[in-house]
């Protein structure tokens, strides 16, 4: 029996946690979708989402959804600020949970990345890269510290009040997750987004209690984790994504993640999830697989938790690789989930999963996986 195919818990303070038909998680992946700039998702959502679950995906995660207007990459990205949205999430969750999938929610701030350019339709293409302009519906981004280490336009540092504001945003929209059905609530903490640039000294030159030493430049993140876990069901199931190393000498290394990963899970945090990179200039490495051993490196950090690989991981023999070595627990799938939406179908089959326990849609069967 394929370990990718095995079931696995996911646990949770209270009760038995979450049990997810399988080791394949759906990675979040912006789709820059939201005609209408009013962060509620729509039919291209349940669209792609729905065909994941179809596809036999374990957990199918959001794109990134925006805990506030402000916080939005662009002004096309879905969001979790309002009730409306919430409402609009409702039936998504319903689909994927029809499908035998377990449906989870990335709560996003971009910070200093915000108000940019969204990639569809083509932006590169037309020279529409950066910032939004005021003239095209930009706003004010707000970050730890003043910066230009992103090339965009230099937001504002947040006030004390402000950065209680946000903390407050993020567990409301963990609230209204919960409203809408979702299983699990994914506090994104990487790539450079709000958290990232608390977390690291390449984006953060405060110097308050917020800047500075590790304790101040992870206070932030933990007072969000409480803030979500605090809101969030305890019967329900926490997970981060963190970006496990920048990649630059004095930035967040990968010795950093696995000690606040430790004390993440101690505030309620049970799956994680290991990407990299995201402030300034890549100069990490690169290949399958290459972000594999910054989550073996959290898993062995808290070794009760549920812990995936993420990044280039393609083929499905090396993909139950990563778990029958216990480099991680589960693989996140991107980039190759948008070229098929039935990965794990397609992986089952070729890793010799009996027919019955291919995971894909029943209206399938015919495609003789």
């Amino acid at each position: 029996m394929s370990k990718l195919f095995t079931p696995v818990d996911l646990a949770a303070p209270e009760g038995p946690g979450l049990t997810l038909r399988n080791r394949t998680v759906l990675a979040p992946m912006c789709q820059y979708s939201v005609d209408n700039r009013d962060g509620v998702p729509h039919a291209w959502h349940l669209a792609h989402l729905g065909a994941r679950a179809a596809g036999g995906f374990g957990l199918v995660f959001t794109e990134a959804a925006a805990v506030t207007a402000q916080g939005r990459i662009s002004d096309r990205d879905a969001g979790i600020w309002n009730d409306d949205q919430s409402r609009a999430w409702a039936p998504i969750v319903d689909f994927i949970h029809s499908q035998g999938a377990a449906a989870g929610i990335q709560l996003a701030h971009a910070g200093a990345k915000a108000s940019t350019h969204a990639w569809l339709p083509q932006p590169a293409a037309a020279g529409q890269v950066g910032s939004l302009g005021e003239e095209d519906g930009g706003w004010e981004t707000a970050a730890p510290s003043e910066t230009d280490v992103f090339g965009l336009d230099s937001p504002l540092a947040m006030s004390g009040e402000q950065i209680a504001a946000s903390i407050r945003d993020w567990a409301e929209a963990a609230r209204r997750a919960d409203e809408a059905g979702f299983d699990v609530v994914q506090i994104h903490a990487a790539h450079g987004y709000l958290i990232h640039q608390f977390l690291s000294p390449l984006a953060n030159a405060r110097t308050d209690e917020y800047g500075g030493s590790f304790g101040n430049r992870t206070r932030y993140a933990r007072e969000v984790i409480s803030a979500v876990r605090a809101a969030w069901p305890a019967h329900k199931p926490l997970a981060i994504r963190f970006s496990g190393d920048d990649w630059v000498d004095g930035g967040w290394r990968i010795q950093d993640t696995a000690r606040f990963a430790a004390e993440a899970f101690e505030l309620g945090v049970t799956a994680f999830d290991l990407s990299s990179a995201g402030i300034g200039k890549y100069h990490g490495p690169s290949g399958p697989g290459f972000q594999v051993p910054l989550a073996t490196a959290v898993k062995q950090a808290v070794p009760a938790a549920f812990v995936t690989a993420v990044g280039m991981i393609n083929d499905p023999s090396q993909a139950e690789q990563v778990l029958v070595t216990g480099a991680a627990d589960g693989v996140s799938i991107g980039r190759a989930a948008l070229k098929n939406p039935n990965w794990p179908a397609v992986a089952a089959a070729e890793l010799g999963a009996p027919r019955e326990q291919v995971p894909f849609a029943a209206q399938y069967w015919r495609a003789h996986w």
